[in-house]
Parts: structure tokens; C-alpha cells; sequence
């Protein structure tokens, strides 16, 4: 036990240690707020600049960030009756990092913003402008970091004048911006290519040297590609590799395009293609995504508290128990306790402590790299290990390597004893540790109630804060086992050890294949038909490693040795197989037939600006909560019904693969992961539905939208 708690400490101590790193030297960007005018004058809109200067070698991220990355994000804090509108960016530049490209900016660069006074104003009141911006500088690493940022401008009575110092930094941010390209572009779609055929965009083809496209959309391009551009008389024309090919080809491809031309020196030129989509919202304000108009600001203060949240987690970590993930482990774990029950009692709440321990270490260990990853740009959220083919399949292998133990071809005792299942099912408190382990890797693709909103608050605020409701979380999924062994009364109550146990374990073995299975099919929807097949294969070689395992038990040395070479093989064909699965990705639980539309972000704010109502589904094939409310709700014939009555779009998103315009949404409402489900009535703020859902809760919301006019006869369908 006390090398069960000695590795707990140390784990606790490199996760803190891992998730207090992250913090952003002060001279890596230098932030400030400047304004155009040396006055305010009441109802006349002014220009601010949220002006960054990096150190050398840093950058910090354009709206799209690219392949990785965060873009800065300004909480204002307004005097009463102002507001802001959304931040004007600068043409980005290509910035590489290993194998990835993102799209931002290097050296210096401004921001501007509009903010608009009320139509009165006190003279004698000096106006305090004021936020908070928070952003993502990188190098090789990147470090998160934040500017309170404020300056006091007087009230003028007459005309208001530029401020003298600042007149070339506006100048120059201006010249930065996109300006809407002077030639109609077009779009069309060679295989797994997009073709933009942009004219002449005012320029000398024969002078043009470069030219990059910078989409508004996150999964449009593979960003990292070759663009190829060529020049002929008529213009411009840029070929673009998609990101996915397998998705519906897009009907407009919204971005920058940017040209350099061979003038005295390199000469950029930007233009902007398509409409701009709405701006993102200020981190910890509730999003208004319709917003192309000034949005108020105002600071917000965190709806939770850290305990409310450690409250709400301890819930969810409780229900978790009750999940379909979690369940068949336990009840193995309990199963083996039966066998303890004639030891002593401080025996037995030893194992309920070390199975205890194992729960906390791995969702601290969990939330640890979570937090970390993160801070350094990554766009994941809860249940992240399972967008990885290489996850979900190792956990399917062993899962399956539990079934056919609990089922009797396999004896995993001795030299297994260290690997998967024979760790979990050991008698001793090593085994009832690695439980804990198991059970926490099992949990992450069930969201429980309460869940959401405590996950969501740990990953947006500082690291001791973040685990320490991850701690909860585990406390609340380990506290039922912990209580059973601590009241061994309880344990004496369980019949007596006897052959039914066999008869039981063997019993136990088809939910764990059950779960096996889904597995499958969550890998399924993440690779193509060669994938999957490579998956099963890999099973099949789990399969004959436990076969000849067990076979090698029975015979004499040689043929033991050579059986244990074959297991030994078949494990490392199996592994070979899981480790190339990542090549083979295919996009996840498609939308079509479903009644449902793809979610895109640029889709979701055509629907809010046309004041059409929308209901948002993020889902993920490996979240069994999803899946659950798909069936029991989402998919009735009653609610699709209903969205079909009212002419609300349905629009699905799939977060089976990461997708970074998902991230950003389930961020936006304090989320760390699915389900989230968003309905939009049309007129102002999403209302968000439970993350448990029934039919009965989602027909009662859709009744509060007002029906299209003329929605089924004008054949609308969602």
C-alpha cells in the first residue's frame, strides 16, 4: 500500500508540476490598448487597436489558427451604454511548426475594434476603457497568456480629432486588413482538390510571386499542403487540397487570399473572398452567434464556484458507475472481492483504497495531460484519447483479452500478470489499483448529468483549481467500491465462494464482450473498410496469442517456448495492425439519411443571421450518452416531426475525429466535450438542452419556437 500511495504523490506531483509550466513570460508578447481619437464624443463610434508585440521567434494565431493553436479573444469591461463590435483581422501569414501550418502572426501586430458610446455622455466623466486579453503565443512550444488592458479617455463637446502617436499604427493596421477581392472568384472541384479561379484581383499577373488562401473555416483545406498557384492572362488560379475529400464538396469557399507581387521589394496584397462569418465571442461572455452588429460587453463572473463544481463532479462520478463503460468492470472486481470476504477487514478496505488510489492517479494523471495539452494549443476536450483509432482499439484487444479469461480459454496469471487484465484481476491490491485504472479509462466515453458543466469549469480555469474537480470526479466514481470494502458487514452478506462463482465469471465475460464490440463499431466510424478490417484482424490475433498462451501452459518446455514465440508475434502483428489505423481515417457517422445537415460553423451563422430556428446536435460515436439520446429522443418520429412542422434545421456535428469548429463550440458554452445540444429559436441567445435528454424534454423545448410560416408546405425538412 505504501507503494500504491508513494506512486499516487509522485503522480500527483509531476501532473502539477506538468500543469503549472504553462505560464506565460511577460516579455514573450507585450499588449496594450490604444485608441484612434484623443477624446470620446457621446453616439460617435471610435476605433480602438489591441496592438501585440512578440518576442522574436514567437507568433501568436489569426482567427483560424491553422493545424493548432487559439486565437486572442478580448472580455471588455464597458462603461454603461457601450459596446463592442468584433475584432477586424489583419491579413495572416503561413507559419510552419514541424509538420503542421498555422495561420498568424509574427513580430507586431494590431487588432482594431469599434466601440460605439451611448448617445449621452457626462463631459465631466473621464471614459475608462478596459478588458481582459487572453492568447496563445508559440514558438516550438506554445504558453498561454493574458493582458488586463485599460486606458481613460476624456469626453469631448465638439469635434473629435486622431490622436497624432497613433496615426501610422492605425495606418498601417488599416492597409492590413482584407478588402473585398474586385473580381467574382470561382469555385470548382477537381477530385480531391479545390480550384479558386480569382481574375485578376487588380493586379499584373505577370509581377504576381506568391499567393496563399487562408480559409475563414477550420476544416475546409489541408492546411499543411502545397498551394498550387498559376498565372496566365486571366488571372490567378490556386488549386487547394481539401482536408476530407469524402465530405459533400462546399458550395463557397469563405477566406483571405493573399498575393505577393515583385514591385520595390515584395508588395503584399489582401483581399477577402465570400462573406466573413460572425465573429467568435469574448471567452466567459454567452455567445451571440448571429451577432454581425455590436454586441454589449460587460465582465461576466463564472457561474460556478470551484465548489459548486467539485459538487457537480462528485455527482457525475457517482452516476458513471451505472454507465454501460463501467459496470461489467466493476462487477468482475466485485466478483473477486467474494473471494476476499474471509480475510481480514483491514484487508479488505485496503483494497477498496488501492482501487480508490488507481481511480484518482489516472483522472489526475488524465486531466493533468488534458490541461497541459491545452495550454499548449491543442483544441481536445474530454474523452480526446478516444478520437485516436490507436486507443479505441487497444482498449476493444483488451477488453476481449478480459472475455476470453472470464470465459476460461485463457488462464492471464504469471508473466501476463503485469499486462491488461491479469492487472486488473489479481488478487492483490496491485490488482484492485489497476481496477481503478481500467475503470477510469472505460468511463471517459460516458458523460454522466452534472458532468458537463464541472468538466467545462475545470478546463477554464488554473491548474490546482482544474484537478482539483477532477479529483472529485474520481472520488465520486471510486466511493461506492470504497464503501463496500470499508463495511465488511456488507461483503458477509454475499454468499458463500462456491462453483456458482465459475458459472458467474463465465457469465460476466459477454458483457465485456458487448462492450468489445461497441468499440468496434466506434472504430468503424473512424477508419475505412481497410481500417476496420485491419481491427478485426487484430482481434483475431488477440484471439490465437490467448489461444497459444494457454496451449504452451499444457506442453512440455519446447513446445512451450514455441507457443509462447507465436503469442508473443501474434501480440506484436496485433500492435503493428493498431498502430496503422491513423492512416486510414473516414469520416464518422454521416449525416445523410438522418434527417440532418453536417454542422458547420459557417452553415450555423447563415441559419442564425436568416432568423431561421436550428437545433445543434455534438455527438461522438465513442459517447455511449449520445447514443442513448439519439435513440430514446433525437431520432422518435415524434421530434423530427416536429422539427419538420416548425422548419428548424438539424444540424449534426461529429466530434468521433477531432474537429476544431466543434472544440470551439463546446468551449463557448463552458463544455469540454458531448453531448451538447443547442437549440436556436430564431431570435436571440441558443437555449442549451440537458445533457440526458428524453422525448418528452425535447418536444416540450421545440414547442417554444415559433413554426415557419408556411414551413411544411414550403417543404422545409431539418
Amino acid at each position: 500500500m505504501i507503494r500504491l500511495l508513494s506512486l499516487l504523490v509522485l503522480i500527483l506531483g509531476t501532473v502539477g508540476a506538468g500543469a503549472q509550466g504553462f505560464k506565460a513570460p511577460t516579455d514573450l508578447v507585450r499588449a496594450s490598448l490604444v485608441a484612434e481619437p484623443v477624446s470620446v464624443r457621446a453616439g460617435e463610434p471610435f476605433t480602438v487597436a489591441l496592438r501585440m508585440v512578440m518576442k522574436p521567434g514567437w507568433h501568436v494565431y489569426w482567427r483560424n489558427p491553422g493545424d493548432s493553436g487559439l486565437p486572442p479573444e478580448m472580455v471588455w469591461t464597458l462603461p454603461a451604454g457601450f459596446s463592442a463590435g468584433p475584432i477586424r483581422w489583419p491579413a495572416p501569414h503561413r507559419i510552419p511548426v514541424a509538420h503542421l501550418m498555422n495561420y498568424g502572426y509574427e513580430g507586431e501586430t494590431a487588432l482594431l475594434v469599434t466601440l460605439t458610446p451611448p448617445p449621452s455622455l457626462d463631459p465631466a466623466a473621464p471614459v475608462r476603457l478596459s478588458g481582459k486579453l487572453s492568447y496563445l503565443a508559440c514558438e516550438t512550444e506554445c504558453v498561454p497568456g493574458s493582458a488586463n488592458l485599460s486606458l481613460t479617455l476624456p469626453v469631448a463637446s465638439g469635434p473629435v480629432r486622431a490622436d497624432p502617436a497613433s496615426i501610422a499604427l492605425f495606418a498601417r493596421a488599416r492597409a492590413a486588413l482584407p478588402k473585398p477581392a474586385p473580381d467574382p472568384v470561382h469555385l470548382s472541384v477537381e477530385g480531391d482538390r479545390l480550384v479558386l479561379a480569382l481574375g485578376r484581383l487588380g493586379l499584373d499577373p505577370a509581377a504576381v510571386l506568391t499567393a496563399h488562401f487562408f480559409p475563414y473555416s477550420e476544416t475546409a483545406i489541408d492546411n499543411a499542403a502545397a498551394q498550387e498557384l498559376k498565372t496566365d492572362a486571366s488571372g490567378l488560379r490556386l488549386t487547394l487540397v481539401r482536408a476530407t475529400p469524402t465530405d459533400p464538396p462546399p458550395a463557397t469557399l469563405p477566406g483571405v487570399v493573399v498575393v505577393e507581387t515583385d514591385g520595390d521589394g515584395a508588395v503584399r496584397h489582401a483581399f477577402a473572398l465570400g462573406e466573413e462569418p460572425a465573429a467568435p465571442p469574448a471567452a466567459g461572455q454567452i455567445p451571440d452567434v448571429a451577432a454581425s452588429a455590436p454586441v454589449a460587453s460587460a465582465a461576466s463572473e463564472d457561474a460556478l464556484t470551484l465548489l459548486g463544481a467539485a459538487g457537480l463532479a462528485f455527482l457525475g462520478g457517482l452516476i458513471l458507475n451505472l454507465m454501460p463503460c463501467v459496470f461489467p468492470v466493476l462487477s468482475i472486481k466485485v466478483l473477486s472481492l467474494v473471494r476476499h470476504s474471509g480475510e481480514a477487514p483491514t484487508r479488505v478496505r485496503l483494497h477498496g483504497l488501492a482501487y480508490t488510489a488507481g481511480v484518482l492517479a489516472s483522472f489526475l494523471a488524465l486531466a493533468g495531460l488534458l490541461i497541459a495539452l491545452k495550454g499548449g494549443g491543442a483544441t481536445i476536450g474530454w474523452g480526446f484519447q478516444l478520437q485516436s483509432p490507436l486507443v479505441v482499439a487497444g482498449l476493444a484487444y483488451l477488453l476481449l483479452a478480459m472475455g476470453l479469461s472470464l470465459s476460461g480459454v485463457v488462464h492471464l496469471g504469471g508473466g501476463l500478470a503485469g499486462f491488461g487484465d491479469g492487472l486488473a484481476r489479481r488478487g492483490g491490491l496491485e490488482g484492485s489499483f489497476f481496477t481503478g485504472v481500467l475503470a477510469t479509462v472505460v468511463a471517459t466515453p460516458c458523460t454522466a448529468p452534472f458532468m458537463g458543466a464541472a468538466v467545462g469549469f475545470a478546463l477554464t480555469q488554473s491548474a490546482p483549481i482544474g484537478l482539483a474537480v477532477f479529483a472529485s470526479l474520481g472520488l465520486g466514481l471510486a466511493l461506492p467500491f470504497l464503501l463496500l470494502t470499508a463495511w465488511p458487514g456488507a461483503l458477509a452478506r454475499l454468499p458463500r465462494p462456491g462453483a456458482w462463482m465459475e458459472t458467474l465469471k463465465g457469465a460476466l465475460a459477454f458483457p465485456v464482450y458487448a462492450t468489445a464490440a461497441w468499440l468496434v463499431w466506434v472504430l468503424a466510424q473512424q477508419v475505412g473498410p481497410a481500417g476496420l478490417l485491419a481491427g478485426l484482424l487484430g482481434l483475431v490475433l488477440i484471439a490465437f496469442a490467448a489461444w497459444a498462451w494457454e496451449q504452451g501452459r499444457r506442453a512440455g518446455p519446447t513446445a512451450a517456448r514455441l507457443a509462447q514465440i507465436c503469442a508473443l508475434a501474434a501480440l506484436l502483428g496485433a500492435g503493428g495492425l493498431a498502430f496503422g489505423l491513423d492512416r486510414d481515417r473516414a469520416v464518422a457517422m454521416s449525416a445523410a439519411g438522418e434527417g440532418a445537415e453536417t454542422f458547420t460553423q459557417a452553415r450555423l451563422d447563415a441559419l442564425v443571421r436568416e432568423g431561421r430556428p436550428a437545433l445543434v446536435n455534438m455527438t461522438a460515436a465513442w459517447c455511449i450518452t449520445c447514443q442513448v439520446n439519439e435513440r430514446t429522443a433525437l431520432a422518435t418520429e415524434s421530434v423530427r416531426s416536429a422539427l419538420t412542422d416548425r422548419g428548424i434545421a438539424y444540424l449534426k456535428g461529429d466530434w468521433t475525429n477531432q474537429n476544431p469548429e466543434i472544440t470551439r463550440l463546446l468551449e463557448r458554452y463552458g463544455r469540454s466535450g458531448v453531448p451538447l445540444y443547442l437549440l436556436y429559436t430564431g431570435t436571440g441567445e441558443p437555449v442549451v438542452l440537458p445533457q440526458i435528454l428524453t422525448k418528452g424534454t425535447v418536444l416540450a423545448a421545440l414547442e417554444a419556437v415559433r413554426p415557419a410560416a408556411g414551413a411544411r408546405s414550403a417543404g422545409l425538412h431539418p
